[in-house]
């Protein structure tokens, strides 16, 4: 018999505390790390790590799963980039609880918030459940190919919670309140590791309604601090109102960690526009919080958080268009053939887009602050190449300019807007946000967005970008950045190291051959539905529970990947 079921061999070990990488051996046994370093004796299987760098698996903590992981398998696309255990359930959307005649609605606003097509929605999630413990029960029974853990919705609960009233943004009752409260409580309780919210304007339906937890008053955000407290345990996470004076946004959660005495965690961004010095505004009244004892951490993205464009996409310029709506739902190649008609040409440039919700109008709009994408995607791109200063330069509009260009590729032309974090034509911020001490690594989005944004791959980037090829970001600190900083943020302080005892979620990583390709649509999900993927070079294996579940980014087949009930211990002897 075989002293181990696993042994990697021979590669550069980054354990993910931050310590200098070395030489050395994992071997695994049981689902657990059980011996690091010069390690002696037999294994079921070996893999040859040689010229390789070895690394827990990577943990993305804010994901929108909860729907994908209940109709399939895979959560692509962050198991195809070292991911090993996601959160869900964040921005305050999500399936539960709900009861039946609410389904519609919580879909009506997945759909608009996340970019989810309702079809998908309404074919794939079985509704097996009611309240929250009973959807982390369904979730249990679901083998996959790496772990998640779910949170509390707040659109969803307060729904749930008040119905029709709560849809149309009523203020709550006491008792309403109170049952808020409890119900926090007993998510908590049975599994989930916190409760979100959102309160970002920009957080709406397809039809433009607003999600049903914006503008929600600071006693409801409360009663759900106060239901954390009550349970002794779980995170909350917000999303704050990108318009307000976000010093202010971070003293109302000063007094949400105060009410809840748990941790909170925070998407911050540097906006495109507005003051410059927001974010470092925000990362002071951080460093008070600290000094205060508030566990308050912000959720920062490291490369532009952006839009994709595309004729095949859910956004393009073109798309609120009246003309192009008779073309709007034929195969791509139709809709190429058709748009290469100089009649509609003519006709869709001198249309203007109509649509109900405002914010659609603008977002397919700001096109023309975007870039065309090649194969190997540029992230920081040189703003000279923007489409409306190349308009412009051409001395044509910036509509004029895409147009041919967006009939590329067979049709499959991708913009990229890159908005929040980019500005000036760098990334400073973001490398200066994810360098703080008080953020960490997140808003990957997986699970979400499936026809606008493809961020999942942000550690795909981030070390080939960073530390690769740039020499921004030290490896050790890297991998320690992706790997047990995000999981002790939430409390699963049982993976994101390679220490006995640990969960055996491992990464073999080829770091001078990872290359991160341009996203592609493909028609996979529930009623032919489409969502964009994004593939990588270079892993040349991810291990989940001690199985390996991707040889050279190809799917081997094993689903060893389980629900996470609530926060996890880290392993006694550690």
């Amino acid at each position: 018999m075989a002293d181990y079921d696993l042994i990697v061999r021979g590669g550069e070990i980054h354990d993910g505390s931050g310590r200098p990488g070395y030489i050395g051996d994992v071997a695994i046994k049981d689902g657990r790390i059980a011996a690091v370093g010069q390690v002696a004796g037999t294994a079921d299987e070996v893999i040859d790590a040689a010229g390789k760098i070895v690394t827990p698996g990577f943990v993305d903590i804010h994901t929108h799963y909860d729907g994908q992981a209940t109709w399939e398998n895979r959560m692509a696309p962050s198991s195809n980039h070292g991911v090993t255990s996601v959160v869900m359930g964040n921005c305050g959307v999500g399936f539960a609880p709900c009861k039946p005649e609410q389904r519609k609605l919580l879909i009506e606003v997945m759909e608009g918030v996340e970019d989810i097509p309702e079809v998908v929605m309404a074919e794939g999630i079985p509704w097996n459940w009611e309240t929250f413990p009973e959807y982390l029960d369904a979730l249990s029974q679901r083998e996959l190919d790496i772990d998640i853990a779910a949170q509390l919705p707040h659109s969803a609960l307060r729904v749930y919670v008040m119905g029709e009233r709560g849809a149309r943004k009523e203020a709550p009752t006491s008792a309403d309140l109170r049952q808020m409260r409890e119900i926090v409580t007993d998510a908590v309780k049975a599994g989930a590791l916190g409760v979100t919210t959102s309160r970002n304007l920009m957080h709406r339906s397809r039809a433009g309604d607003l999600a049903p937890s914006l503008h929600s008053d600071e006693d409801e955000l409360l009663a759900m601090a106060e239901g954390l407290k009550d349970a002794g345990a779980g995170v909350y996470q917000l999303i704050p109102d990108i318009v307000a004076d976000l010093r202010e946004e971070i003293e109302l959660m000063r007094r949400i960690t105060r009410k809840a005495e748990r941790p909170l965690s925070f998407s911050l961004i540097q906006m495109a526009t507005g003051d410059p010095d927001g974010w470092r505004n925000a990362l002071a009244k951080l460093d008070e919080a600290h000094e205060e004892g508030l566990e308050l951490r912000a959720q920062v993205y490291p490369r532009p958080v952006g839009m994709l464009y595309g004729l095949d996409l859910s956004f393009h310029p073109f798309v609120f268009h009246p003309s192009f709506q008779a073309i709007a739902e034929l195969p791509l190649a139709e809709k190429v053939a058709s748009m290469r008609d100089p009649h509609l040409k003519a006709q869709l440039l001198s249309e203007h887009a109509v649509h109900t919700n405002p914010v659609s109008i603008k977002t397919a709009a700001n096109f023309r602050f975007g870039y065309l994408m090649g194969d190997e995607p540029d992230y920081e791109p040189d703003p000279r190449d923007r489409i409306d200063n190349l308009a412009r330069e051409a001395g044509v509009s910036p509509y004029e300019f895409i147009y041919d260009r967006l009939l590329d590729r067979d049709g499959r032309q991708i913009i990229f807007q890159p908005g929040a974090n980019y500005r000036d034509g760098n990334l400073d911020a973001a490398r200066a946000m994810a360098a703080h001490p008080r953020t960490v690594l997140g808003l990957g989005d997986g699970g979400a967005h499936y026809g606008m944004i493809c961020d999942a791959s942000f550690p795909t980037f981030y070390l080939q970008a960073w530390v690769r090829d740039q020499g921004r970001v030290d490896i050790a600190a890297a991998i320690r950045a992706l790997t047990v900083e995000p999981a002790q943020t939430v409390g699963l302080n049982d993976r994101g190291l390679l220490a006995p005892g640990y969960r055996a979620d491992v990464n073999v990583i080829d770091l001078a051959g990872l290359r991160l390709h341009a996203p592609h649509m493909v028609r996979d999900l529930p009623a032919g539905g489409k969502r964009l993927r994004q593939t990588a070079d270079g892993y040349v294996a991810t291990i989940v529970k001690g199985q390996v579940t991707y040889r050279d980014g190809h799917h081997t087949g094993a689903l060893p990947g389980r629900l996470v009930r609530g926060a996890q211990s880290a392993p006694a002897h550690a």
